[in-house]
Order: C-alpha cells, then structure tokens, then sequence
C-alpha cells in the first residue's frame, strides 16, 4: 500500500503529520444504507484491511444508530497503533422513531451540548481513548459554525480527539472554522461524477492546508458497471437516489458501461480507474471507497499503483461529457445540506 501526509498545522505553531494509506475504507455500508449487514464477514473485511496496509477508516455514530461504531472496536481496541480512525457526529434519530428508515426519520444537531454527549459515546462504543479525527458531518443551519467548532476544539485541549474536520462544508464555512481552530481534513463526496468541490472548495482547502477525504469514490458503485437495479435489496438507498431513477438511469448505464471499456483498455477495472483518477487530482486527496466484501477491498487497493495519464483523464472527461444527464446525487431534501 502507498501512503499519503495528513499535515496539520496546530495552535502552537508547529506542524503534525500523520502516515495515512492512499485508499482508506469506508465503513458505512457494514451496517447501513446498503442492504443486509453480516457482522461476522465485515470483521473478515476489517482484519484484511490490516493486512493490506489501509489504516485510515471512516465510520460516524449514525451509521446503524451506533452499531458501526460498535462492530469495529472489535478490530480497533486491539489494533489501536495501527488504525487512524475518524467518526462523525451530527445526526440524529428522531425520538419517536422506533425503525430507522430514511434521513426523514432523522435531524442534525451539531450544538455544543450535543458535542459533548455525542463524543462520550463514539468513544464508548469504539472502545478506545482518543478519536484521531472528528467530523461535523454537516453543517447546522441553526448553529454557528463558530460554535460548534469551538466546542469541538475543547475536545482537543481534553485529548478526547486528536484532530478536527468537516464534512459537506462550503469554503466560506471552512474559512471561518479556520479562525476557530486548524482544520485537518474536509469530506465530501467526490468522483468522476460529482465534481461540484473543485471550483471553490478544493481552492480553500490548499490555501489552508487542509486534506480533501473524498467519500463515495465509486459513485455509490454507479461507475462500477456492476449495479443492477432490479438486485438491489429494498432497503438499499441507492433506490432513492436520482442518479438510479428511471429519469437518469438510462444515461448513466451507459456511462458506466463505456467507462468500463476504458479500464479494461488499461487492463484494470472501473473501480480501480475509478480510484486511480480521484488519487490523481492531488497527494493531498485521500479516498475511503466503502466495501464490506474482502475481494472488493483487495480490489480497491490495488488502485493506488494505477497511474492515470493525461490520455486516460481526457477519455474520462469526453465521456463525462458525452452523457451529462447524470442527475444530483441526493433528492432536494438532502441536497439542502450539502457544501453549507
């Protein structure tokens, strides 16, 4: 595996850098969003990660109200040294919803006082001291990010957390989170087809210093030519997303499978292209494609020794071009929250 800096300039001046593997893993799809969960197998996923070399993984108290957290502090508390592990906070369920659903079941709170409940029990759930880096998972509208920045600078000076991010955030909000307190990294979604970051939010973050942690590489598997509608469980939020409706399905089924014909062409797969093109946009660009099958994640490794060249990224961007009717990839609710 490659590695990646994340450097990180604190308050006292001086610069932290931490040794991160050029493809994380995303830890979502283990137990939420992506059809039926299977423990045991995702622990399977989880110690072959280590045995790959991917020590950065993304997980966040939403994901399965809890229970994501909890599945992989039976990997983490053992293997402490050797895993950076980021969570997020943010959302939340609804009192008086019993099963969760959708994010219409759910509400953000990123309130100071909310901040400081929700670390205490990320940190019970994973099993260990510290979180190497916590998330805002989205800027609240009802909150100043002042605030919640702050709040999440104290956790800083308690040792509970090691470094702070954002998630979804827009480069006016990054600036001001930045007066507050240095910001190690930005996540947000970000692929060959969701490219909306590039025009003002990666600007603001190399200015600043700051990461880009791209998640949903894969375009939840859309460029994968892999996803068939009609196999998806009923669960699988993917059937709620615009990009997999009968509007934008056609358009992006071929894209999909032309983009296929452009990785095999490197003699490697769309997943690995896929990865390999988002690794070419900068050393300061870390992905953590989500997997929770071992053959994938070997898959996704692999995409760290794939070399783009300017050939490959112009066929990339023909194609893009070729089929523009790709559709947002949440529905206007969830879009609302999104580069705040």
């Amino acid at each position: 595996m490659k590695f990646r800096k994340l450097s990180v300039k604190n308050t006292n001046g001086k610069t932290s850098e931490e040794k991160l593997s050029a493809i994380g893993l995303g830890c979502m799809g283990m137990s939420h969003a992506y059809g039926v969960s299977n423990d045991e197998e995702s622990i399977k996923v989880l110690h072959r990660a280590l045995d790959l070399g991917i020590n950065f993984w993304d997980t966040a108290d939403f994901y399965g109200a809890g229970k994501n957290e909890v599945l992989i502090s039976n990997v983490l508390s053992k293997n402490r040294d050797k895993i950076f592990i980021a969570t997020k906070f943010g959302f939340r369920i609804k009192a008086e919803i019993k099963d969760f659903k959708s994010m219409n079941d759910a509400y953000l709170d990123c309130s100071p006082a909310y901040i400081k409940k929700a670390v205490e029990a990320s940190l019970k759930r994973l099993n260990i001291d510290t979180i190497d880096l916590y998330y805002a998972h989205r800027i609240d509208p009802n909150v100043p990010v002042e605030e919640t920045v702050g709040a999440m600078a104290g956790l800083v000076k308690e040792g509970k957390v090691r470094y702070i991010g954002l998630s979804e955030a827009s480069a006016e909000s990054i600036r001001r989170a930045c007066k507050v307190h240095p910001v190690a990294a930005l996540q947000s979604e970000y692929s060959v087809l969701t490219r909306d970051i590039e025009n003002e939010i990666i600007p603001v973050c190399r200015e600043l210093g700051i990461a880009i942690v791209p998640f949903s590489p894969l375009a939840r598997g859309l460029v994968t030519n892999t996803v068939r509608m009609e196999a998806l469980p009923e669960n699988d939020f993917r059937r709620t997303l615009p990009r997999f409706d009968n509007e934008h399905w056609e358009n992006n089924r071929k894209l999909a499978y032309e983009f296929d014909l452009i990785a095999k062409g490197k003699g490697c797969t769309p997943a690995q292209l896929a990865l390999a093109w988002v690794l070419a946009q900068g050393e300061d660009v870390i992905p953590i494609p989500g997997t929770k099958k071992i053959k994938y994640l070997e898959e996704n490794a692999k995409a760290a020794d794939i070399e783009i060249t300017p050939a490959d990224l112009n066929d990339i961007e023909s194609l893009t071009k070729k089929y523009p009717d790709i559709g947002p990839r949440y529905n206007t609710q969830t879009m609302k929250l999104v580069n705040k």
